[in-house]
């Protein structure tokens, strides 16, 4: 909700005000959505009608299932988006550019370890619960107003840097990210904590709710007319800032 419709909203928005049209390939787009319409439904969808288990919950064995699905579909988008096809996800003076060779092993393990330890900065700011929950106490508001907020700091740079290229008219930078991001978001966290709850022997609910579903399901379908044709304008933005507006305003009163 917060990168579909909140992230991509907003440089829908800002770019549209600036710009008033801008493009990117529909190709990257179309697979992005794609791989993220089969995690979500395989991941947060399908739990609420199997039946080995009440309720929406997985048995270990769907459990292990679901995390190697995940992998394997974020591993192929990945795959695709950075050598078969990396064409679909540039623009074409991108395309033109005379890149940089590429960095030295000792570089790039240097790099990976400055994300991994970045990542565990992020999950560090979940220390700010107990202050947030208070606040949230106070005004009366539901625990998953926490979430929301947690969510929305964890993914601040990122946005921040996608929202900066849609000012600039660099709208294909701003989707790669985007998209990109939900795909990580889901794709990575489903292995890990179906790792975790399996080691613990602690259920892990996954299926969404009703009111979740129904606005997932928009989600998709808005996301899919919106990027199917590869130019949008203000009204597509002001169209996911609604659905966004919808999903928090029935957080807080739900």
């Amino acid at each position: 909700m917060l990168i579909c419709n909140g992230l991509v909203g907003l440089c829908l928005v800002v770019g549209g005000v600036r710009h008033y049209e801008q493009g990117f390939q529909a190709l990257g787009a179309s697979a992005a959505l794609a791989v993220l319409a089969a995690l979500v439904t395989l991941t947060l969808v399908l739990p609420n009608f199997t039946t080995s288990a009440p309720g929406p919950l997985y048995t270990p064995p769907q459990l292990i299932f679901a995390g190697v699905v995940s992998l394997v579909l974020y591993g192929a988008f990945v795959f695709v988006q950075t050598v078969r096809h990396r064409g679909y996800f540039l623009t074409v003076f991108e395309e033109d550019e005379v890149h940089e060779a590429p960095p030295s092993g000792p570089v790039a393990l240097l790099s990976f370890a400055a994300t991994r330890f970045a990542g565990g900065s992020g999950c560090a700011g979940e220390s700010t619960d107990p202050t947030v929950e208070a606040g949230i106490d106070r005004f009366g508001a539901p625990k998953a107003v926490v979430g929301v907020i947690i969510a929305t700091l964890v993914l601040l740079p990122e946005s921040l840097a996608a929202l900066r290229a849609a000012r600039l008219n660099r709208l294909q930078t701003s989707m790669n990210l985007a998209l990109g991001l939900t795909l990580a978001s889901i794709g990575l966290t489903i292995p890990t904590v179906a790792f975790v709850s399996i080691a613990i022997t602690q259920p892990l609910a996954l299926g969404l709710g009703e009111r979740e579903e129904v606005l997932l399901s928009i989600t998709l379908l808005v996301s899919v007319l919106t990027l199917a044709t590869g130019r949008t304008t203000v009204l597509q933005g002001v169209v996911h800032l609604v659905i966004l507006a919808t999903f928090l305003f029935f957080t807080v009163v739900p």
